[in-house]
């Protein structure tokens, strides 16, 4: 989600400064311009001095630009926390029974989980990702499911295989799952 939203506010930027570039380029070498064009010719600036202070005695103009900049500022503080926030769960809090606990590496139990999964009838492939709290770890699994697998029998498994072998294993009470299953793509039996 992030990735996706951090490659379409880049394309817009960059599309919308690629054409106010390239028109600002084309008025600059004297090439001709569309006639709604701000600015005609090499001495013209963007934005004349009474374009600039056309609406700075209005009672709305203050008001409105500093809304408009605050909506910006929080959505730039926005974009800057999504990019920090980790979407992956570094490790997962054991409680060792001492009272101090212990800590699990978060790839590893990934990668238990995703091994345990993968070991199923009609499971081709499993990835396994944890998000959540180091406290109240959650699981996102997608099972790469063979042409004969029965979803059903993979979903049951994994539910009281690797899932349960996982919650005991790190003293978890719990541990949800959200599955996705995909068929491996195959070619047609051919029928004779």
């Amino acid at each position: 989600m992030i990735t996706t939203v951090n490659r379409v506010l880049l394309g817009l930027a960059g599309l919308i400064l690629l054409a106010l570039g390239g028109a600002v380029l084309a008025t600059g070498l004297g090439l001709s311009v569309p006639s709604w064009w701000p600015f005609g010719g090499k001495g013209d600036v963007l934005l004349s001095t009474a374009d600039r202070t056309r609406w700075r005695d209005e009672g709305w103009w203050w008001p409105t630009v500093i809304a408009v900049l605050a909506v910006l500022v929080v959505l730039a503080l926005w974009w800057l926390l999504a990019q920090l926030r980790r979407g992956r769960l570094a490790e997962v809090l054991v409680d060792s029974g001492d009272g101090e606990g212990a800590l699990l590496r978060g790839k590893a139990l990934e990668g238990a989980l995703g091994d345990e999964a993968g070991s199923l009838d009609g499971v081709a492939d499993a990835k396994v990702t944890l998000t959540g709290r180091r406290t109240a770890p959650k699981a996102r699994i997608r099972m790469l499911m063979e042409p004969h697998a029965a979803p059903g029998l993979a979903l049951r498994g994994l539910s009281e295989g690797a899932l349960a072998h996982a919650r005991t294993s790190a003293g978890l009470d719990e541990l949800p799952a959200e599955v996705r299953l995909r068929a491996v793509k195959h070619r047609a039996d051919r029928v004779s």
